[in-house]
Order: structure tokens, then sequence, then C-alpha cells
């Protein structure tokens, strides 16, 4: 079995990843793209040694802040896993949407090279209208800079629709909005008192210059924070917003791009939502 537990940040995936993992004697694979570098823990909300509960966990923490880990990576990574454990019950847990479709997908993608262009002076609609012309069958959302640049700066390849590679089910946990943007904003206040400044500042010291602290959430905010370009109030503020907006941004690229059950969570009892998604299995396995 190859189950996918998806959704938005904070509602519940690594809870149930763990519990569905012990009862189906089952290995996770990490799918949060953040999660994959070393020293990013707290700002990714990365699972602990103890939360892990002895399940042997892959695909977390095994890249510096320093390399540029893309979703060709993820790709060769994930599916050396699936090969290595085909007779393993498999569990992807996290909010990627492109590295779980690039892992269980037909996806085609080229590993990336210091000689692409520079389309930073162009806005989202002249680089979207760029890809068209290169491919007028290309699915990329308009507003998705990254992935238009990156498939911009790909060579000719055959462009043809991904298809499943893979008979995989896929579990999304859901809430009500409102619910759901107050526990993002209890969470992030929760990660301040964990240490997020702190490890952030660490990192700052450290002078890394990436893409992926250039990109992570918790972490840019606060670096503008240590340059005296806003202040801590409003670095907090801004994690808050900008988790919400990843959050909406999530809920809609898994509606559009994968079969997904939802399931609602009830947070007061969580265990009532396991039983509700294993239940569910149990007439698909």
């Amino acid at each position: 079995m190859i189950l996918c537990i998806v959704g938005p940040t904070g509602v519940g995936k690594t809870k149930l990843s763990i519990e569905l993992a012990k009862k189906y004697n089952a290995i996770i694979i990490n799918a949060d793209a953040m999660q994959i570098y070393k020293e990013l823990n707290i700002g990714t909300a990365k699972i602990t040694e103890e939360e892990k509960e002895n399940i042997p966990h892959y695909l977390l923490s095994i890249s510096d802040l320093e390399t540029n880990y893309t979703v060709y990576h993820y790709q060769k990574d994930a599916r050396k896993l699936l090969e290595q454990f085909k007779n393993r019950n498999i569990i992807f847990v996290g909010g990627t949407g492109l590295y779980l479709k690039a892992a269980l997908y037909s996806y085609v993608f080229e590993e990336e090279t210091d000689n692409s262009e520079d389309y930073s002076n162009l806005t989202n609609e002249e680089l979207y209208k760029l890809a068209l012309k290169k491919s007028p069958t290309m699915n990329i959302h308009p507003n998705n800079r990254v992935r238009l640049i990156r498939f911009l700066n790909k060579k000719d390849i055959n462009i043809a629709p991904c298809k499943p590679l893979y008979n995989a089910i896929y579990i999304g946990l859901t809430a009500p909005r409102d619910e759901l943007y107050n526990r993002i904003n209890k969470r992030v206040d929760i990660m301040f008192q964990e240490g997020l400044l702190e490890e952030a500042k660490n990192l700052y010291s450290k002078n890394i210059k990436s893409k992926a602290l250039n990109t992570a959430i918790g972490y840019k905010e606060l670096f503008q924070y240590f340059n005296s370009q806003i202040t801590l109030e409003e670095a907090q503020e801004l994690i808050k917003k900008r988790s919400r907006n990843y959050a909406k941004r999530q809920y809609s690229w898994f509606n559009n791009q994968m079969e997904v059950k939802w399931f609602n969570v009830d947070f007061n009892n969580f265990n009532k939502t396991i039983n509700e998604v294993q239940d569910y299995l149990k007439l698909k396995y």
C-alpha cells in the first residue's frame, strides 16, 4: 500500500501518519520541501525523534542548506525508496504537492544548471505567456513563478500529460477556514516559544545565502528583521499571514491536481479522525 497524507500546514498530517504507520507497519517518507534541509527544524515544524515513535522516516534533513535540492533530486530519491521498500507499506506525508506528483506520476525533469536564463525583469503574466508559447498544453498556474521559470529554462522535452505510475491512495485533512487559520496563528506563536527566533538568528550569523532560506516561511521574514527592515512584531505577523496564504494555495493545488479523499479533522477528538480514515482504508484494501 502506498498512502499519501496531504493537506495544509497545521492540520495534523504528522500525527495521523504516525498512527497509521504503527497500524500498517509502514515506513514514512517526507514530502515537505523545506523539511528536506538540515537546520530548518522549528520553522518547518519538523518531526522530532521522540515524535517519530521509532517509525522509520526518510528524506528528512538530508540536504545542506547551501545545496539547491530540487524536485528533480526528490524524484530520484523517492523512487529509489519506492523500489527499496516495494514490499512494505509506504506513507508519504507533507504539503508539497509537486514533490508527491514527481515521485508517483510520470513527470520528466531535468537537473537544473547554472546556465539558466534570468527572467527577474518579467512579470508573472509575461512568464506565463512565454511558457504557453513554448508549449500550449502546459498547465502551470500563472502565479507559480518558480515553476514557470523552471519550465522556461528546460530544454525541449516531451511535454506529455503526466499519468500515475503507482496505485496510491490520497488522504487529505481539512478544517473550517477560520479554525485552521486560528491554529496556524497559534502554531507560529508556539514556534517562537520553542526557539524559532534563536534558530533563525543562528542561521543568519552563518551568512548562508541559499534558495532554501530565501523561500522558507519563518526564516526569510526574520532575516528581514535582523536586517532592520521590519520590526519583530511585523515579522511575526508576516509569518502568520504567509502561512495562511500558503495553506490556501495548498488546498487549491491538491483539489486541482489529485483525487483526494478529504476528512474534516476533529481537533478535540483526533482519535475520531484517525478511526474515520482507517474505516475508509478498510474499504480500499
